[in-house]
């Protein structure tokens, strides 16, 4: 109960209002006569329309996800915007699948990385998520793609300005957890008359920290009783550089007919560290054994690609010819230690420690070209057809060495000399 009044509104009028009125025990309601509004007129001194990307773009053969859409891409590698797009799964070793599907093919501006798994989540870390424009999702890729890529392909699209003049850009990314990471990046187009010149220049930083901490319960199996007790604490830190370029020049040697040449490259260093310490305790909980296990790894991947292509278009109906020569060097060095202390209860060395020694480097050289034809038919068809040939040559090297008891020798058990060739 009280006094009130009544307020009405809509959109190009005045409010109106009722008069007050009071609500009690012997007037629980009150018959509201009508409450004109008046009609409001507001110049406005302009509007502005601004266009924006969706996030996903669902077409008829494949998932396209626009990377700067999304804000929580800022400061991202390109396996971590992999890992936020739709039907895309990475585990930890950084194995790509979709929909559940191991065997990926992933490509780069639509040529293939030619590598997998831990070769090929290097080669995304080393990317900046500035550098892309869009990832294609193919679940049922079109016939032009290898066979390889039966559980699907992934196409990482980079950036290229179509702007006339001179254009460029600058990023600088910064995020802090525990550890820091950031991200530079700059890019930079020019493109009048028949030439388009363009250069990308990035680089990348970041600290990771893990801590693992395990501990087990041997028991008698009749029993039930404790035998053992196994305590585990694990401390991991790894830290990763990226260093990326992009060279390019178009040609528009007609409206129809363009040639051009990409150079590219990248380095991208790391360090892991992993201590590792082991404590056995007995069934009246008094320590018998300690154990000291240190992991140590430097590696350094490097990689260097040449590609000319070529694009004629032969009709206005849309009927085109393309080619694309590539040459591609991926050159890995890692370096690796794993040593092993033993103690006693007290603190004392129980026994000389070991040490594991590892030399790995891989060189990879991929010679490819391929022509394809494409040809628009009726009813929104396309008749596709191409030649393809590639060469990929690999020369995997692991070299072991082990000190135990001060003593050094060749581990011929664990060193292996890998040579591949595929054409």
């Amino acid at each position: 109960y009280g006094k009130y009044l009544v307020s009405v509104s809509a959109v190009g009028h005045q409010n109106g209002f009722s008069p007050v009125f009071e609500l009690s025990a012997s007037n629980e309601s009150v018959q509201l006569g009508a409450i004109e509004l008046i009609p409001q007129s507001k110049s406005l001194t302009g509007i502005t329309v601004t266009a924006r990307k969706p996030l996903v773009e669902q077409k008829i053969d494949r998932t396209v996800v626009n990377v700067e859409a999304s804000v929580t891409n800022v400061g991202s590698s390109a396996i971590e915007v992999l890992e936020k797009s739709p039907g895309i799964s990475v585990d930890k070793d950084g194995n790509i699948s979709l929909k559940g599907k191991q065997g990926v093919m992933v490509l780069i501006d639509g040529r293939p990385t030619q590598l997998g798994g831990a070769d090929l989540a290097n080669l995304l870390r080393s990317m900046n998520a500035s550098q892309l424009d869009q990832i294609e999702i193919m679940t049922n890729p079109p016939a032009k793609f290898d066979a390889a890529g039966n559980a699907g392909v992934i196409n990482i699209k980079t950036k290229k300005n179509k702007q006339v003049g001179y254009n460029g850009s600058f990023n600088v990314n910064y995020g802090q957890g525990i550890l820091p990471k950031v991200n530079e990046g700059f890019n930079f187009n020019y493109r009048q008359g028949k030439w388009n010149l363009f250069t990308n220049l990035s680089h990348g930083y970041r600290e990771n920290k893990n801590q693992l901490d395990i501990q087990r319960n041997f028991m008698e199996k009749s029993t039930k009783q404790l035998l053992t007790h196994f305590d585990q604490q694990a401390r991991m830190k790894n830290k990763r550089s990226s260093y990326n370029a992009k060279l390019g020049a178009d040609f528009f040697a007609s409206k129809n007919t363009t040639i051009g040449v990409v150079l590219s490259g990248f380095s991208a260093p790391s360090s892991f560290r992993n201590n590792n310490v082991i404590d056995m305790f007995d069934a009246h909980g008094v320590l018998t054994t300690k154990t000291k296990a240190i992991s140590l790894q430097d590696e350094t991947w490097k990689n260097y690609s040449t590609n000319l292509n070529f694009r004629q278009v032969l009709d206005t109906t849309g009927k085109e010819l393309t080619a694309d020569f590539d040459y591609v060097k991926y050159d890995a060095n890692n370096k690796q230690s794993l040593s092993n202390y033993y103690f006693s209860p007290l603190g004392d060395p129980s026994q000389k420690g070991d040490t594991l020694y590892g030399r790995l480097p891989q060189v990879i050289n991929i010679y490819s070209g391929r022509v394809d034809y494409a040809m628009p038919l009726k009813g929104g068809a396309r008749f596709e057809a191409g030649l393809k040939t590639s060469i990929v040559k690999t020369d995997n090297n692991a070299i072991y060495d082990t000190v135990s008891n001060g003593i050094t020798y060749h581990d011929n058990n664990r060193s292996n000399h890998f040579l591949y060739e595929e054409n």
